[in-house]
């Protein structure tokens, strides 16, 4: 079969309209086969982070549910709203409120002391505040690795000690999800109704990043 036999095969096996090709690679992502409805899922998920999140110490757990919400998607499982709920439950205890309250409390010292450094008030306020900055980056990176890693046999602790050795493993896949982090501050900072959409693609990126790793 040439080349222009075998795209019209996968052509007609794509649409239905013939044969399968039961020799063809299994797709990685089975359950996001188009474009558009996965772009919704990623939205929806977003919204749903969100309004889990709303407490702030929340935010954690809810992260780690709209996780597994879109690896379930993705993956063409059962993905139903309930479902992230459930996670949503079991991430916050025990574990996920005291996570919640650790990154607040390092995320309000942090922004303190960059509004601070900036504000002229301490001598070399631009180091303090590039030390501020990077804190927040680093917190935030090391937070979606954790929300990814999290499952409910495993917990929050396990989670945690994995992510120095995650780093270490794929440094370009924690340069991604710092990527996805700057993003979601910038993009939030721009217009504050994009969080809902940033979070879900927040949330697409620690599923799309260890499939990557995987592929490779």
């Amino acid at each position: 079969m040439d080349r222009s036999q075998l795209r019209a095969a996968r052509r007609a096996d794509a649409s239905g309209s013939g044969p399968t090709l039961d020799d063809r690679a299994p797709s990685r992502f089975p359950g996001a086969k188009g474009a558009f409805a996965l772009f919704g899922e990623v939205l929806w998920t977003g919204l749903l982070i969100t309004v889990a999140g709303l407490a702030v110490v929340t935010l954690p757990a809810a992260l780690a549910a709209g996780i597994r919400h879109l690896r379930r998607y993705v993956n063409a499982e059962e993905s139903h709203t309930r479902a992230f709920w459930q996670d949503w439950r079991r991430a916050l205890l025990p574990g996920g409120l005291v996570v919640g309250a650790v990154a607040t409390l390092l995320a309000i010292v942090l922004v303190i002391d960059v509004v601070v450094a900036q504000s002229g008030a301490l001598p070399g306020g631009q180091a303090v505040a590039l030390i501020g900055w990077a804190g927040l980056l680093v917190g935030a990176t090391a937070l979606l690795m954790m929300a990814s890693a999290w499952t409910p046999e495993t917990g929050w602790r396990v989670a945690a000690r994995g992510i120095i050795r995650t780093a270490g493993s794929d440094p370009v896949g924690t340069a991604y999800l710092a990527v996805a982090a700057v993003l979601v501050g910038v993009v939030t900072w721009m217009l504050i109704p994009l969080l809902l959409a940033c979070l879900g693609c927040a949330a697409f990126a620690a599923v799309a990043v260890p499939a990557r790793q995987r592929r490779a």
